[in-house]
């Protein structure tokens, strides 16, 4: 079974990969962690659109050492076999997309990430996943 986790570092997320953790095992699955960078390549300013330097994006390495050796550290403690990914593009259409690559047999993800409006039930991104992902999708609370 291949499972598919968003990861972000939030404490929603961090109750994903747990859930994965906890299930994985038992589902004989291989866990995918993946984290999404929405870089914009231009920002505005006072004087007005500027494309961003290089030099300012984010580095692919040092955030997949990142999940690696934190975020995804209950995978590695439960023996869950797993790997990162590191895309580009926004969270719910990298997840959506790497599901159908991978042929998912399901997606897990924390019901709310870093951005947004806190009082809001679903996080804008497990709402979008809730409707166009094409697998069983879980969130977890």
């Amino acid at each position: 079974m291949k499972i598919i986790v968003g990861v972000d570092g939030s404490e929603s997320s961090s109750r994903a990969v747990e859930w994965c953790a906890a299930h994985g095992t038992a589902l004989g699955g291989e866990v995918v962690a993946v984290h999404s960078v929405d870089w914009p390549v231009y920002a505005a300013s006072g004087f007005g659109v500027a494309a961003v330097p290089l030099s300012n994006m984010p580095d692919h390495d040092a955030i997949d050492a990142v999940m690696k050796n934190e975020w995804c550290a209950p995978l590695t403690k439960a023996g869950v076999p797993f790997r990162t990914v590191v895309v580009d593009g926004s969270p719910a259409g990298s997840i959506i997309s790497l599901a159908q690559h991978e042929q998912a047999d399901l997606v897990v993800t924390g019901r709310r990430g870093l951005g947004g409006f806190k009082e809001l039930l679903l996080g804008s991104t497990s709402h979008e996943l809730s409707h166009h992902v094409d697998c069983p999708l879980v969130i977890v609370p």
